[in-house]
């Protein structure tokens, strides 16, 4: 495995052959997210999307006890000790959450512990998400005052509904991996020793597809959850009609018709 360590205790970078990984390193505070780790994100990003052979990127958390267990709340009196910091901090915030929503390669949530407020929000950026058995769910804001982003609600509701939402939002209870499975926050829930496997294999099954189809299904349901709007609508057409131009169509039906695997290149 190719390993590059960007900045030690932040945001640790990792290939392996078609999927790119990062891992949200703070585990002396169950890998809370510091206004910095914030910020390396979108960078992060953006190097997996120019790497072509890049084809899924699934983000993690440090160690065997936490996802990402929210922002890290020792940073507040510094980062968000007036108005205008907190609007700046929630800036930051958004526009790495959206750089995850919008980026045009499938991101998988790797969750392997808790995954409490920010890490809550974090994961509901991603597109599928897989977790262990004892990982808990929640969105603790009511317990500190503060607001959770519309997007992150709107994501919320997408998936769970606006009851189920609520009851989250209303309650800031956690819930166990069951339940969060069950009301259709997670793709699967698995043993803490399986979870590798699982995350590889779900990997490698869409890297191995199309990438150009994979990229216009992602802005599809991105536009569906967007309720249609414009602009996202406009690019998923754009994605669809790149898809019936491209080689990998071409190579998709040759090798329908010769009955071999096809080999997709992503142009």
């Amino acid at each position: 495995m190719e390993q590059e360590i960007l900045r030690e205790g932040i945001i640790r970078k990792e290939k392996a052959g078609p999927v790119g990984r990062l891992v949200v390193s703070n585990p002396e505070r169950r890998n809370a997210m510091t206004l910095s780790m914030w910020e390396d994100l979108p960078r992060r990003l953006d190097a997996f999307e120019q790497d072509a052979d890049v084809r899924v990127v699934v983000i993690t958390g440090e160690g065997t006890h936490a996802f990402v267990s929210g922002a890290d709340i020792s940073e507040f009196t510094r980062q968000r000790h007036s108005r205008e910091a907190v609007a700046a901090y929630e800036t930051r915030v958004a526009a790495a959450l959206e750089r995850i929503r919008a980026f045009p390669k499938p991101v998988i949530a790797r969750i392997n512990g808790h995954c409490i407020g920010g890490g809550l929000a974090l994961a509901l950026a991603c597109d599928m998400r897989v977790a262990i058995a004892a990982a808990r769910f929640g969105v603790p804001a009511a317990r500190l005052g503060l607001g959770y982003e519309y997007p992150g609600i709107q994501k919320l509701v997408g998936i769970v509904g606006e009851a189920r939402a609520a009851e989250m939002m209303f309650t800031a209870r956690l819930l166990d991996a069951g339940e969060a499975r069950d009301m259709g926050l997670l793709n699967a829930v698995v043993e803490a020793g399986d979870l590798d496997r699982a995350v590889d294999d779900l990997a490698r099954d869409i890297a191995a597809l199309a990438p150009l189809s994979i990229r216009a299904a992602k802005a599809g349901i991105r536009a569906a959850v967007a309720f249609g709007e414009e602009g996202l609508r406009r690019e998923a057409d754009k994605a669809v009609a790149q898809c019936a131009a491209s080689l990998d169509y071409a190579e998709g039906i040759a090798a329908f018709m010769e009955k071999r695997a096809a080999r997709f290149v992503g142009r």
